[in-house]
Parts: structure tokens; sequence; C-alpha cells
């Protein structure tokens, strides 16, 4: 696992977040110990703070949300997407996280959504689950 680059979806950011002992969790938590380098967009992270304030189980302030997103900004390699046409996505917001990847030149983008797994025949796109039981320790 070590030296592999991921983009981690806002969906698997915020689970690996709010719960520690799924295969998200796992992830972050690599990525934590130095065993993964995370990229990540603005993108991925505004999204994170709208996201996190509806869950229950993150007991976070508004205020102490904007600062775990500043955190970001110095503990990960931040790209800006690139603008990426394709033609199977339905949601134009799944195009800044496969841009994120393109930017990133990562291993993966590590991702729970449907429409981006759709996508793993054409590029480096796993789910949290295919990511750990390839890589994971």
């Amino acid at each position: 696992m070590p030296g592999l680059r991921v983009v981690l979806d806002t969906n698997v950011l915020v689970s690996g977040l709010a719960y520690l002992a799924g295969f998200p969790g796992r992830i972050v938590s690599a990525w934590k110990q130095g065993g993964l380098e995370l990229v990540l967009s603005r993108f991925i992270l505004d999204e994170m703070v709208r996201v996190l304030p509806r869950l229950s189980r993150i007991a976070l302030s508004e205020d102490e949300i904007r600062d775990l997103a500043d955190s970001f900004l110095f503990l990960a390699e931040i790209v800006e997407p690139v603008s990426v046409v394709e033609k199977h996505l339905r949601d134009s917001a799944d195009a800044l996280i496969l841009g994120t990847l393109f930017a990133a030149q990562a291993d993966y983008l590590i991702t729970g959504d449907k429409d981006l797994l759709a996508l793993a025949h054409q590029y480096p796109i796993l789910s949290p689950s295919e990511f750990w039981v390839r890589h994971g320790k």
C-alpha cells in the first residue's frame, strides 16, 4: 500500500470519518498512518462540509467541520479537477470527481458511487471493499 496515490470520493471520505470500523474507515486510517498518499480537490472538501452536518454520528459544529476541511488543505495534496466529458455520467458532480482523479494522476479513485463504479472498466476506480481486498493490511 505505501506509495499508492488515491482520490477518495466524498462518500468514502465522509464514511471514513464517521464509521471507523468499515472499509472507508480503514482506508482513512491507513492514510493517517502514512500508508497512502491522499489527493483531494476543493470540490470534494466543499461537498464534505455540506454533507457532514447531516450525519448525527458526527458531533462537530459547522465551525469544527470547516476547520477539519481546512486541515485537509495541509494534510492532503489538493488538485484542481480537469475538465472531463464522460457521456455515461448522469450527475455533473461526478465529472468533477473523475476530473480530480485525472488531475491527481492517482493510482485509484475510491468511491461508493454506482455511476462512477460503472466506469471501472475504463478507469482505475474501485469500491472501498475492492480496494481493501487488493491493498489492505
